[in-house]
Formats: C-alpha cells, structure tokens, sequence
C-alpha cells in the first residue's frame, strides 16, 4: 500500500532520497519475508509534506520485537546491514529526524526531512 505526495523540487539529492526509501523499503521487505504466513505480510507507505518537511513513513508486519535502539538486519549469516545507519546520516546531513517504533509484529520507521 503506497501513497505519496513529493513536491516537484527538492533541497536534498534524488540519491540521498533514494537511500532512505531504498532502505526503508528494504528493510521491511527482509522483514516481511520472514513471516511464514503470507496473509500477515504488510508494508505500507506514506510519504508527505508535513509542517514544511517532507514526511516518508514505512510501516511493516514483523515477525518479532527488537530491544529499543539495537535494530539490526542480517544480510548474511557473518554480517548486519547498514541500511539504518545509512538512513540515520542522511537524515542528520539534512537537519532531518528518525524515528523508530516497534510493536509486536509491527515495525515502524518515520523519517522528517526540512523542505527550507
């Protein structure tokens, strides 16, 4: 499920917007791939400009609850992803915010990017 309302010009990079989507969506994929039962599987997007920012959420069924701030995704069995640090350092290149919430079997992650 997507939605998404992005202004015709942008103050940051097409790349760097592509690594924060790219990721996020990446990791809800891996996340959601993880779900035996496909019915449970979810990934919704929203992206938005809210209060003179551009506001991209993903939201993705999960199959467990990660420990508050040690979010990890294992791309191999001997390593982990930086995709969420990757997120973290474009966001912060821009003055931007990250926030992370996770339920039980649900996972969150809302990223606020200034638009001036």
């Amino acid at each position: 499920n997507a939605k998404a309302v992005v202004p015709a010009q942008l103050p940051f990079s097409d790349i760097d917007l592509c690594i924060i989507i790219g990721n996020m969506l990446d990791n809800a994929l891996e996340a959601c791939s993880k779900l035996e039962n496909q019915s449970e599987r979810f990934i919704r997007l929203y992206i938005d400009i809210l209060k003179q920012n551009l506001y991209i959420s993903v939201t993705n069924s999960s199959s467990q609850k990660s420990r508050l701030n040690s979010y990890a995704s294992t791309k191999g069995s001997n390593s982990h992803g930086f995709g969420l640090i990757r997120i973290d350092k474009t966001a912060q290149k821009y003055g931007g915010y990250v926030n992370r919430q996770n339920e039980a079997g649900v996972f969150a992650c809302e990223v606020m990017l200034p638009l001036k």
